[in-house]
């Protein structure tokens, strides 16, 4: 009960703490520990990264929901069916992973960006992690003074460190507990998520 209170009294609060996708454990995620993320009262960025259309869809169901702008981390090179093909050692997707450092270009970028106080981020798990061009993404923008909101989605991985890992790859921003949904999830179980946020 009072574990309760004081979650409540530290975000109306606005005592900063930085838990990231992927920093909680599976039983304690199952729990929907991320009720605690509270959206801004400022303008809200929903940016995302998909291969497959399945974190697009998650993506416009919460720019929707929350009437945020958004914007799609398109890389340079698209990706075609084959090289998303994790199971052959030749595709581009295998080898890209065998590239930690690998940054790869995208298209355009946000305008305004300074405006958003709020950034929901979306991607893919590949292997627990967030794809490269995401972390080219969040190495090349200042998250200083935003909450920063993470969502992944995933056929059968779990959420992992990928969360935690783009928070220090951005060094800024107040990053908050993020979600891992499954690559067919419905609208309802996207909208029960931002139910408060």
């Amino acid at each position: 009960m009072w574990k309760k209170i004081l979650a409540g009294l530290l975000i109306f609060t606005g005592v900063v703490t930085l838990i990231a996708c992927g920093s909680v454990p599976e039983t304690m995620q199952s729990q929907k520990v991320d009720s605690k993320v509270t959206s801004s009262d400022g303008k809200i960025l929903v940016v995302y990264f998909s291969a497959s259309g399945n974190t697009k869809r998650v993506a416009e169901t919460i720019a929707n929901q929350k009437n945020a702008a958004l914007f799609a981390i398109k890389p340079s090179q698209s990706y075609t069916e084959e090289n998303l093909n994790y199971r052959n050692t030749d595709s581009r997707v295998m080898k890209e992973h065998g590239q930690p450092d690998l940054r790869p270009t995208y298209e355009g970028d946000v305008e305004n960006w300074d405006s958003y106080d709020t950034v929901y981020i979306g991607y893919p798990l590949w292997w627990q992690q967030a794809p490269h061009v995401v972390y080219t993404f969040v190495e090349h923008h200042n998250f200083g003074g935003k909450e920063v909101i993470p969502f992944c989605t995933s056929s059968s991985s779990p959420l992992g460190t990928s969360g935690t890992n783009l928070a220090k790859a951005a060094g800024t921003g107040t990053w908050q507990v993020g979600i891992r949904f499954s690559g067919g999830v419905s609208t309802t179980e996207v909208l029960n998520w931002l139910k408060g946020k």
